[in-house]
This record gives structure tokens, sequence and C-alpha cells, in this order.
């Protein structure tokens, strides 16, 4: 039995989101910028899949600019913002999409300052107030983190930063799905997502824009995406992002009940092992979210002996897979440099079952002592 545990690396594409796509990779093949009828059904498939995820995140169809997913979401909120100052913040556990693209803003003569965290990952208010400048120009704070699951008082920030002129950007990519996101009730001015992590289609995603935010061009070279965003649109891959997203915001809670208790079987057993720590908050965190830290194991090694045993899991970020550097999330949030590279990353979903949950368990468990 293959027992996939690594869905925050992606997911399985749903039947019924292939289902809606498949015409549009045969039958309605055209280029949406054409003119005739196969290209306007293109068309006509874009704006009736950007409405559709406008109306299930609660915001307006325009506000919805489709890319190429969420790496490239982050890099045009950050390096596309037209920004009143050099002043920036965020935290330093964001996904390295963010972090990289902070780098290159510094090496344009930005500032750039990092939020403290506590011991869970959580942002800490207070920090934020602190350093809140009114020459702040943009926050920046994924609403879930990528490794530890870590769910951001995205809200608590967006109140803080109602009545300021400074820029809310929000990565979001972990949270689609887990967790019930109103756009309406949000004070963000932008907001990243992609359709891979959702049982969705790679190669696409979203930035929301919040109507009024200014922002330039990321790519340019065409008219797409009314003007903000050239390229020759991806229309199957965006007709299969809007049919996971509307699957995504229903049943949210019912689902999150579902996973969490797949995911806190799983974690009772392996927290009975000595030397076993949680890393993370247990109540703030994504529903089919673990990472542990295991002590006197190679991860790399734990990894490659469960994948032999058909457990497909990881260490942390699969953009960081093959690094042999320890985690910097859970350096930030206190871990030693041993425990910090020897972690193990389960990430659960609505397709597990809790014959997969029993099996792995006891896999992982006889790797662990095995490798002891």
């Amino acid at each position: 039995m293959e027992i996939y545990l690594d869905n925050a690396a992606t997911t399985k594409i749903s039947d019924e989101v292939l289902e809606e796509m498949l015409p549009y990779l045969k039958e309605f093949y055209g280029n949406a910028s054409s003119v005739y009828s196969i290209g306007k059904k293109s068309k006509e498939a874009i704006t009736l899949s950007r409405d559709l995820i406008a109306k299930k995140l609660n915001c307006k169809s325009k506000e919805i600019f489709f890319t190429s997913g969420g790496s490239e979401a982050d890099n045009w909120a950050i390096k596309g913002s037209k920004l009143k100052s050099k002043h920036i913040i965020s935290t330093p556990i964001e996904h390295e999409a963010v972090l990289e693209t902070l780098d290159y803003m510094k090496s344009q003569g930005y500032e750039i300052e990092f939020l403290d965290v506590d011991k869970d990952g959580i942002v800490k208010i207070g920090s934020l107030k602190e350093k809140l400048r009114d020459d702040t120009a943009l926050v920046s704070v994924m609403y879930a983190n990528n490794e530890i699951g870590t769910i951001q008082p995205i809200e608590e920030i967006g109140e803080i930063l109602k009545n300021t002129d400074t820029l809310f950007h929000v990565d979001a990519v972990q949270a689609l799905g887990a967790i019930k996101i109103d756009l309406k009730k949000l004070n963000v001015d932008m907001m990243s997502f992609s359709a891979h992590k959702i049982h969705g289609p790679k190669g696409v995603g979203a930035l929301y824009i919040k109507d009024g935010t200014k922002i330039n061009s990321l790519i340019n070279g065409g008219s797409q995406e009314r003007n903000k965003r050239a390229g020759t649109e991806n229309v199957a891959g965006i007709v299969g992002f809007a049919k996971a997203v509307e699957i995504a915001q229903e049943n949210v809670a019912e689902r999150n009940k579902e996973i969490r208790n797949l995911r806190d079987n799983l974690l009772r057993e392996l927290l009975k092992i000595d030397g076993v720590y949680l890393n993370g908050s247990i109540e703030k965190r994504l529903p089919g979210n673990i990472n542990v830290s295991i002590d006197g194991i190679d991860s790399n090694i734990l990894l490659m002996n469960l994948d032999m045993e058909g457990v497909m899991a990881s260490i942390g970020s699969a953009c960081n897979s093959g690094s042999i550097n320890p985690s910097y999330v859970l350096k930030v949030i206190g871990r030693d440099d041993t425990l910090s590279k020897n972690s193990l990353r389960l990430t659960l979903n609505e397709e597990n079952s809790q014959e997969q949950i029993s099996q792995a368990s006891a896999i992982i468990i006889e790797s662990i002592n095995s490798l002891r």
C-alpha cells in the first residue's frame, strides 16, 4: 500500500477538477486572445472561472489575477507594488518565495525588518506594533506556515494596519482549503494562492489585488489579465483551479474535523517515542500538519526507509528538498542544529484513511527504532 503523507508539497489532482479541464485541453484549445469562436470559448471560460473564484473568496472578480502559481504571486506582490517608501516588514519563517524576494529588495536598497515569533512560530503582535512606522510601505505575513503548520493572526494584523496606508500582503498558499477565507472580512491588500495545494493542477495560481491597490506588472509583453500580467493564459489550468477552489471552500469545518482526528491519532503514537518533539502549536495549526524533531536519527535516511515501505513524507519545504542544512524555520523557533535537521513533516488530507494512518504509524515507529 502506498501512503501519501506529503500534501503540503503537492496534492493529487481530483477527478472533478480533471473532468472540468479536459475540454479545454482538447476541444476548446483556442488562444483566449483570439477573435474566432474557440478563442472566445476560452476567454469565456477564464471569465467564468474568475467569477467563481471571486464568489468563493468573497471579493470582486476584477480583484483576481491569474499567475503561474504561488511563487510568482508572492514575487509580484512584493516587487510590483508601488511602495511609498523602502521599509518592509515580514517574518523570518516565510516561504522561500517571499524570503528570496525580500533579499532581492534588500539589494535594491530596501530596509527589511523581521517580526519576532514565539516558540510555536506565531507572530508576536507587540513586535509588529514596535516595528511598524509611519513610513512602513509593506507588511508581508504568511497565513499558515508550510513546514510547521502555524496559523498566523492575519485578522488581528489586518486590524492594526487598517487605519494606515501600509500595504498588507498574505501568502495563503497553504491556508486555502484548510481555512475558510473571506476576503471581505480581512483587511488584506494582496493575497497569494496556488492550485496544486488543493487538488488542482500545477502551474497556475492567483494574486488577489484589492481594488485600488497600485501595482506594476511583473511580466510584460501582452495585454492579458487586464494589462497586468502578460502571457497566453493557461485556460485549462485556470478552469481546474476554479473548480478546485469551489470544492476547497465547501464543508471546510467538517473536512477539517476528520483530517484533524486522523492527524491527532498519528501524532499521539509518534509522541509516545522518547526523543520525539512536536514543532509548532497544537491548537493554532493546520489540521493536517505534523512536524516533529526526532533525536538520534538522520532524517534523510529515515525518509528513504519510509519510501521503501511505501510511506511518502518529507523533512520540510519541498522547495528545500535535498538540502542538508537545518530548517531555518525550526531554528527560528528555538530548535538546535541537530533537531532542526532531523525533523519529519507529515501532511494529511481528506484522501487519507484511518487504515493508512495506522499502517503509517507502525512503519514510522519501526523505522525510527531500527535507525536507533
